[in-house]
């Protein structure tokens, strides 16, 4: 075995801000990505815990335009209909949020859950068969902060129709769309929130 580390104050302030800048990137710069980057973080990725082991996340790399157009007609669906949920000054404020980078995002990751896997033999998950997304939504996370070590942002647009995304990358019926992920440089960099800074909720 190696030698545990030890995680010092210097380390412990630089975590924190790592949290604090953590944010859901919606304005992506073009550019692509350096070659190998996108599977290191998937490398770090690897290491989230999962229920039993079980490592059920499946990430799907979306590089076909007609796929990304797929997803990108499905948004626009979901989001005329989200519209219509409400009224007057919020109706106005909801058309005016970017709720998505999927034209711009030089990367674009769909993430599901393969509700079929075998690894990890049921365990933790009998009475709690949720733990398999769970487990998954971890993954994300963790993926989501190595990313911002590394100064890439990313977002995660759930306005969509999992069954329409799964069909469009051939998926297994057995896997379960959790999140669409889009990734790249951000042209800007915050550690408030966009919804904070739009005005959509102040936050606790």
């Amino acid at each position: 075995m190696s030698a545990s580390p030890v995680f010092d104050a210097g380390f412990a302030q630089q975590f924190a801000a790592l949290l604090a800048w953590r944010r859901d990137v919606r304005r992506f710069r073009r550019e692509p990505l350096p070659d190998g980057l996108i599977d290191r973080l998937l490398a770090q990725a690897e290491l989230s815990p999962s229920v039993g082991h079980s490592q059920p996340w499946r990430w799907v790399r979306v590089r076909e335009e007609a796929q990304r157009e797929t997803a990108r007609n499905s948004f626009q669906r979901c989001n005329a209909d989200a519209l219509g949920d409400y009224e007057g000054e919020r109706a106005r404020l909801y058309a005016s949020l970017k709720l998505e980078g999927m034209r711009e995002a030089p990367e674009q990751i769909a993430v599901f859950c393969d509700h079929g896997t075998q690894q990890g033999h049921g365990l933790g998950r009998r009475t709690m068969p949720e733990m398999l997304d769970y487990s998954v939504v971890a993954a994300i996370t963790q993926f989501w902060l190595a990313a911002r070590v590394a100064g890439v942002g990313v977002g995660w647009v759930s306005i969509l129709e999992p069954d329409a995304v799964r069909e469009a990358l051939s998926a297994p019926p057995e896997w379960k769309l959790i999140a669409w992920l889009c990734i790249g440089w951000p042209e800007a960099e915050s550690d408030v929130p966009e919804l904070v800074r739009a005005g959509w909720e102040s936050g606790r």
